[in-house]
């Protein structure tokens, strides 16, 4: 019996099913990461300027959106949103709400990148003539980029997982599509093993890229 809720997972029916749903999740984290290294790079420019105007308000996103829970905004953006006349696709509602979160996060990644850098290499180049953008550019983002390497792939690794969270709104990603299927066989250990493989076969394969990444920039 056990045996055979095994084998109906692998029926092609319900594969093509599941594997539906790990289109949509990896969309959803490939759309989202894009998004959210993006944003986070303008919020961390804004974050690190001189300008108070510019500081303050970054900084405000950023300590409100890293104290406040993902489903919370996740069911802002899907359930609030519309209320104001914003109507967005289950989708789209899941990216909005993974960028929104996740921008902060890779904003604070990138600023402690750029501070650990000693003062010393600012004042070097200053010292050469070069401007802000060109120190920034030239000198300091090679050196930081290989500190922010390890923390911005175990934070892209933790937002893809989290893209299960958007099930809670009906998006059928891999984990509502496995949810579905268990209900419907009466195997939930089983299905939710076979899905808990393919979470780690994602991030074990997202984990090795990023360590090979990172080898090669250290040999560079």
């Amino acid at each position: 019996m056990e045996a055979s809720k095994w084998m109906i997972l692998f029926e092609p029916k319900n594969l093509k099913f599941l594997m539906q749903g790990l289109q949509w999740t990896i969309e959803l984290a490939l759309v989202s990461i894009a998004l959210s290294l993006f944003f986070g790079m303008v919020i961390c420019a804004l974050r690190i300027s001189q300008f108070r105007f510019l500081r303050y308000p970054a900084f405000f996103y950023i300590e409100s959106l890293r104290n406040l829970p993902l489903i919370l905004l996740i069911f802002f953006t899907y359930f609030a949103l519309p209320v104001i006349g914003v109507n967005l696709s289950k989708f789209w509602a899941a990216v909005v709400a993974f960028t929104i979160f996740t921008s902060a996060l890779v904003a604070e990644i990138i600023r402690g990148g750029i501070q650990s850098i000693p003062k010393g290499q600012w004042e070097a180049a200053r010292s050469q003539g070069f401007t802000y953008l060109q120190t920034m550019v030239f000198i300091i983002m090679p050196q930081a980029l290989r500190k922010m390497i390890p923390p911005l792939l175990s934070q892209f690794i933790t937002l893809t997982k989290d893209t299960s969270y958007a099930t809670i709104i009906g998006l059928q990603e891999l984990t509502g599509q496995a949810s579905l299927t268990f209900i419907e066989y009466n195997n939930p250990i089983q299905t939710l093993l076979l899905v808990a493989c393919i979470y780690f076969i994602i991030n074990f394969a997202m984990s090795r890229l990023g360590r090979l990444v990172e080898q090669r920039m250290a040999m560079g």
